[in-house]
């Protein structure tokens, strides 16, 4: 065979997430798409703003349509990006420009991009990874040639272990990935544990004379609940790169749209920046889809309604901790991490499918023992799969 084994190996598995969402397709066909209680994928339910479908519009009706779908600068439209270098400055107060922003085909694209960009061939380098963390991670470092360290996380909190952390830095440690709101826990990294984090990285960059790179996973930002803040780690540490999507923020996952920001403050970061460039040349990633960018390039300001993803979440947590699963309340994203019924989380995905439940067994997450509820669905849903949550738990004798 003459082909690449591991392509094949990937394509010939998909991730497990993927998997049960393709299952719960064949089996709503089977029984009825009501009666299969899918909650494998973060697709969100909540419709993209008003504004992006009336930019979509205007921008047909109005702008001449070779140039509305024609080719941008390979890091992206010059506008656009100094749009969403204002905002940052904006809302953040970083002194950040165009030239430290590079559009991307959404946050697997930043991510894949980043970790090429600073990833050396045949190094050796290794990346630290926070569990949970999303499966693909695992993929992407791999692919650009990285080894993938995973740091345990505080028990109960699932906050970063920064003693754990510590432990695992070595003189191959390249980067470390934060994804806060986090995939799958919906944990939000609080301001203590970023700044610990930050301090360990300082201090370690330091030691080995050579800068230790944060790129910051960032699609959930928005998604917050009661006022939780975020913080924007660029203001924390100068080597960050931000990986951002507007899969969630906008609600346009299909649309694949996102940028990375380079901290103007990193180490060399005008070669980091050429590094990104080349990188995202190298992978096929240059100009991101046209139409798209000039929407979110208009639509920066407008918010999904992020109230409706709080009330599933508070329907589906209430409800689970009265009948007895233990479950970490999320601050942000629309997961929620919930404790297998027993040791097995792969028997408890199975157990819970002969209920019509679709869960997501977190094995690959870097966590045995808990599965993932994404209640990025009709509300509707959630309430009429509560009666069979409950009779899941009742065959556990709880």
């Amino acid at each position: 065979m003459s082909f690449n084994k591991k392509m094949f190996a990937l394509g010939n598995k998909r991730s497990i997430i993927r998997e049960i969402f393709e299952y719960s397709k064949i089996r709503s066909a089977e029984i009825g798409a009501d009666k299969v209680f899918d909650f494998s994928i973060g697709n969100p339910s909540v419709p993209a703003p008003a504004e992006v479908n009336d930019t979509v519009k205007s921008l047909i009706d109005t702008e001449n349509s070779v140039s509305l779908h024609g080719y941008t600068s390979a890091q992206g439209d010059a506008l656009v990006r100094a749009k969403i270098a204002d905002s940052i400055r904006s809302r953040f107060g970083v002194d950040i420009t165009p030239n430290h922003i590079y559009m991307t085909c959404g946050a697997a694209a930043s991510l894949s991009i980043c970790l090429r960009a600073v990833i050396e061939d045949n190094s050796g380098d290794e990346v630290i990874v926070f569990a949970p963390f999303f499966t693909e991670y695992r993929v992407f470092i791999e692919n650009a040639g990285g080894k993938v360290v995973v740091s345990t996380p505080v028990e109960k909190t699932f906050q970063i272990d920064i003693s754990d952390l510590e432990e695992r830095i070595c003189e191959n440690t390249k980067a470390v990935i934060v994804n806060s709101p986090n995939n799958p826990s919906g944990v939000v990294y609080s301001e203590e544990t970023v700044k610990a984090l930050c301090e360990v990285l300082k201090r370690k960059s330091e030691e080995y004379g050579r800068p230790i790179y944060l790129i910051a996973d960032e699609p959930y930002r928005e998604l917050v609940y009661s006022q939780v803040s975020v913080p924007y780690l660029m203001n924390y540490y100068d080597n960050t790169l931000v990986c951002y999507s507007f899969s969630k923020s906008l609600s346009l996952p299909g649309e694949r749209i996102g940028y990375i920001a380079v901290c103007p403050n990193m180490t060399d970061g005008k070669e980091i920046y050429l590094a990104v460039c080349g990188a995202g040349r190298s992978l096929g990633y240059v100009c991101a889809p046209s139409l798209f960018q000039k929407v979110i390039g208009e639509c920066l300001d407008a918010k999904v309604n992020v109230e409706a993803y709080r009330e599933n979440r508070d329907i589906l947590y209430n409800a689970l901790t009265d009948y007895g699963y233990e479950c970490v309340k999320p601050d942000g994203a629309f997961y929620l991490f919930v404790k297998a019924l027993e040791d097995d989380a792969y028997k408890f995905y199975e157990k819970a499918k002969e209920y019509e439940i679709l869960v997501v067994p977190c094995d690959d997450f870097g966590v045995s023992g808990y599965v993932r509820i994404a209640y990025c669905t009709d509300k509707s849903k959630i309430v009429n799969s509560l009666p069979s949550f409950k009779a899941l738990a009742e065959s556990y004798g709880i």
